[in-house]
């Protein structure tokens, strides 16, 4: 495996937005603003907006193009210290227990020291982003933050706001070089103030057209110049509908891939009714799509198409 060559903090907007696009992340300005602020300004970035717009993606490149491990917390209801952040490994330390009974060594005091020293400790992902060495601060993202409990969001108030973790057996852990953090919300409830204020925010939204042309040139880039103006088009106008999951980057990236599998030019009716899975992930929306008003999209996407 290739070592990592670790890569200096872009020094300005234009920088960043040559960086992520060196991770074939095509972003608008004020994406790249906000991430060039929370480089210099060793700040965690806060990433809210629909599911399926680029956020998770922000870090992935991040990692990529900096040359630094990617530590990913991915979040869910019930998430606690355990899981995220440390724990003791209760069968070692058993093991030991009964090995110093046997041998009638050392101390109570000085066995209790023994099994709660660091040799012992189990590091999860936010120990890890924090106790890495310096020079090799990685990318931590916290994925989802709001599928987590509120308890859980005021336990990452002292890791937003000190990059440090308290562990009653053994002291405060700081980290020597905080790492790139970056949380993502889908919005499915309102995140605390508390954390929001200690990081810097941005809403991510659906690309534009132009915008999602471009991902399509670097992420599908075997698509035909029509279809990937027909499906960009498409995807555009479903986005206007009123379903209950629209369809996000990664869903026109997968249906582009699948169209060119297909070997298709150019969009057609029973291709459209055939391959909607790929879009939509749910049959009410599917349904709602598929026939007529599929056919109706269409006319209006060749006709944008056909004038441009």
């Amino acid at each position: 495996m290739r070592p990592m060559i670790k890569q200096a903090v872009p020094n300005s907007i234009d920088d960043t937005l040559a960086l992520l696009a060196q991770g074939d992340y095509v972003a608008g300005r004020s994406l790249a603003t906000a991430v060039f602020l929370a480089l210099r300004m060793g700040r965690p970035l806060f990433l809210e907006g629909e599911a399926g717009v680029g956020k998770t993606e922000i870090a992935k490149v991040l990692a990529q193009v900096l040359g630094r491990r990617l530590i990913r917390l991915q979040c869910y209801e019930g998430l606690d210290i355990a899981s995220a952040v440390y724990e003791w490994n209760y069968q070692r330390q058993m093991i030991e227990i009964r090995l110093a009974e046997a041998e009638g060594a050392g101390s109570r005091e000085k066995l209790e020291q023994d099994i709660f020293s660091e040799r012992f400790l189990i590091r999860r992902p936010l120990l890890q982003a924090l106790d890495s060495k310096a020079g090799e601060a990685p990318v931590l993202l916290i994925d989802e933050l709001d599928r987590t409990d509120e308890p859980f969001e005021a336990y990452l108030l002292e890791v937003l706001s000190d990059f440090q973790v308290t562990i009653p057996e053994i002291g405060t852990i700081k980290a020597t070089e905080p790492p790139i953090v970056v949380i993502t919300s889908n919005r499915t409830r309102e995140i605390h103030d508390a954390v929001k204020r200690r990081c810097l925010y941005h809403w991510v939204d659906y690309p534009s057209a132009a915008q999602e042309i471009e991902i399509l040139a670097r992420r599908a880039p075997g698509t035909a110049q029509r279809l990937s103006r027909e499906v960009v088009a498409f995807v555009q106008k479903l986005r206007g509908l009123d379903l209950f999951k629209l369809p996000g980057v990664a869903e026109t990236i997968d249906w582009s891939k699948a169209l060119v599998t297909l070997d298709k030019l150019a969009l057609d009716p029973d291709t459209i009714n055939d391959t909607l899975g790929v879009l939509l992930k749910y049959q009410d929306d599917i349904a709602r799509v598929r026939g007529s008003e599929a056919a109706r999209l269409l006319e209006e996407v060749r006709a944008e198409v056909s004038a441009h």
